[in-house]
């Protein structure tokens, strides 16, 4: 795939130093380009003149863009001053001033992003090798007991390097259980900021007390008994959507529940590490005090900062535990209470299913635009359904599989039929069904990670018939889309569909 990349120059007008720069969408955190005084940031300008996180440059359809996001002393384009959050277009030997710096854009240069697939990039600012996409392996070098079943597990990069990504996104870990391959994806709960490690929050999950013959958590229990300090795993990403960094405001509402914390306290962290100028409400339900994860950062943090605004409600408090905060569960008033202005902020969500499903119900009845909600769903608002088809496939040999009985052809077919071509198994399902889910309902092993159609574990050969997606996934590439890639985890069947497996 052909691509522009952005070469450019940075001048020091004090010192007359000069250090060249080249910005690729693959080498930089999802196509963005921090520019500012903090050493996160990618492009560091020491100078006291430069606010913590000055500007960006955002790649968008191959194109580039200047955004001052609210620095003290501005930005100036061709001595011209920008407004703050405005995205200036970058042309060819455009000037851009910031404090005693200037940087000058020499070259927008086409290349073939196929021949670079960077996944480790030098990070001029410390000397080190910056993480920015792919797979890695990192070491646990610490495990942190937030509460009686919660861990947080500390990684750093084997070699060592810089983690890169956006507050609010997950990795997915690909690991061995059993002498079977599992992959799972987890939210980030470290902030970019302190890129130096990588944190994951994990609870341990029990069978449930009504049906103690249900598996409890595979995964996260197998971490919790397994890793120890100078245990090694695989991980993939970062990926994901859910994040504040992609839309500027300045008043937020975090609402979250159980583990749904952690992409907040990713986002809580690192917008107050940057000292950024935002008004932070951060609603949190959790079970009981002793179930409260992350208590004592937050404390912490909102000690420290008073643009972070903590307000903790408990659903089951106990007698034995002091608790001076909210109890019960979130509602209507409990809301206006926690933030009387929250019509004016944007509002992200994390949870489980249903408590996602009643706050979003609940704002919605408090005549709340919904064009500023998001949720862990990767995008919140969710389009009209993008349709997949499969391409013309090559004759499936019978030798050695079950003989396949299919029902109705795709344009007679109206119930949603799944056609598993290696089991044999033909079930049918609901529009609303992912073939993912249909398969393990039938017993039919299919790989899965995140279950959001970001990582791609889950891909599949489409060889007949229509899928459609709700959104449009990430983690199809053109050329597995030509070749009739779908994503079991996020594909509903339309009529009749056969899946390789």
């Amino acid at each position: 795939m052909t691509r522009n990349m952005l070469k450019t120059i940075l001048i020091n007008s004090q010192t007359n130093e000069l250090q060249e720069k080249t910005l690729k969408p693959e080498t930089e955190i999802q196509g963005q380009y921090l520019i500012g005084r903090h050493p996160s940031c990618d492009l560091v300008l020491d100078s006291p003149v430069v606010s913590r996180v000055h500007a960006r440059i955002l790649c968008q359809g191959g194109k580039y863009y200047f955004a001052d996001l609210g620095s003290t002393d501005g930005s100036r384009i061709n001595n011209e001053e920008i407004d703050v959050n405005q995205n200036w277009l970058l042309r060819e030997e455009d000037i851009i001033r910031i404090g005693d710096f200037v940087l000058l854009v020499k070259k927008l240069q086409l290349y073939d992003s196929k021949q670079e697939q960077n996944l480790v990039v030098d990070d001029n600012s410390t000397g080190m090798k910056r993480w920015t996409k792919g797979e890695i392996t990192v070491r646990c070098v610490q495990i942190i007991d937030q509460t009686h079943d919660v861990k947080t597990f500390r990684f750093v990069a084997d070699p060592p390097m810089l983690f890169s990504y956006k507050p609010g996104q997950f990795v997915t870990l690909d690991l061995e259980i059993d002498g079977k391959r599992v992959k799972r994806s987890y939210s980030i709960s470290s902030a970019p900021s302190r890129p130096y490690t990588l944190e994951i929050t994990v609870k341990r999950v029990p069978a449930p007390a009504d049906a103690p013959n249900v598996p409890a958590g595979l995964v996260s229990n197998w971490l919790h008994d397994n890793i120890k300090v100078g245990s090694e795993v695989r991980l993939n990403g970062p990926m994901g959507k859910f994040t504040c960094a992609d839309h500027s405001a300045n008043k937020l509402l975090f609402i979250s529940a159980g583990s749904g914390i952690t992409p907040m306290m990713s986002m809580s962290e690192w917008l107050c590490d940057i000292g950024a100028d935002v008004d932070v409400v951060f609603v949190h339900s959790a079970r009981s005090p002793k179930d409260l994860i992350f208590r004592q950062k937050l404390e912490l943090m909102a000690a420290l900062h008073p643009n972070f605004k903590p307000a903790i409600t408990t659903t089951r408090p106990e007698l034995d535990q002091a608790w001076w905060g909210y109890t019960g569960r979130l509602n209507q008033a409990m809301v206006q209470q926690m933030a009387p202005d929250f019509r004016d902020r944007i509002v992200y969500v994390c949870g489980p299913n249903p408590f996602m499903a009643g706050v979003k119900a609940m704002l919605a009845g408090l005549d709340f635009p919904m064009e500023n909600y998001y949720e862990e769903s990767f995008g919140g608002k969710k389009p009209s359904k993008k349709t997949a088809a499969a391409p013309t496939p090559e004759p499936v040999k019978a030798e050695g599989r079950p003989k396949l009985q299919l029902v109705k052809s795709p344009s007679t077919c109206s119930e949603p039929t799944v056609v598993f071509a290696k089991s044999g198994k033909e079930v049918t399902c609901d529009a609303e069904d992912v073939i993912l889910d249909v398969a393990e309902q039938e017993g039919v092993a299919l790989p899965s990670g995140c279950r959001m159609g970001a990582c791609g574990a889950c891909k599949q050969k489409l060889l007949k018939g229509k899928v459609e997606y709700d959104e449009e996934p990430d983690a199809l590439k053109e050329d597995e889309r030509n070749e009739g890639m779908i994503l079991t985890c996020v594909a509903h069947p339309v009529g009749q569909v056969v899946v390789s497996a």
